[in-house]
């Protein structure tokens, strides 16, 4: 995987682990400064933020790799009892008691 980089680097290598943060971890590496030679490093992790996109190797099967994790969509049920009010009850309810307002006295 080329993993291109916000300062205009490059860094090539396989992927040990990736983290919520998109900290990307790679072993074997070469990094690519933007203007300069390349250097070699046994591991190096990248800072999620840092990243710009990953270039995928042409050779890598997508079709097979990726994952349906669209959320499900649960079946309606139908209701019973008055349409609106839900399962708190009705208009009025629970809106205390009206303190504080003034009023006679």
């Amino acid at each position: 995987v080329t993993i291109a980089l916000k300062n205009g680097s490059n860094v090539f290598g396989p992927v040990i682990g990736v983290d919520m943060s998109m900290n990307t971890h790679l072993k074997s590496a070469k990094l690519t400064p933007k203007n300069g030679e390349p250097i070699s490093l046994d591991f190096i992790t990248i800072r999620g933020n840092n990243i710009r996109y990953f270039i995928l190797p042409d050779s890598l099967p997508l079709d097979t790799l990726l994952v349906d994790d669209t959320p499900k969509t649960k079946a309606k049920r139908e209701r019973t009892g008055p349409v609106g009010m839900g399962s708190r009850g009705g208009r009025g309810r629970g809106r205390g008691r009206g303190r504080g307002r003034g009023g006679p006295g």
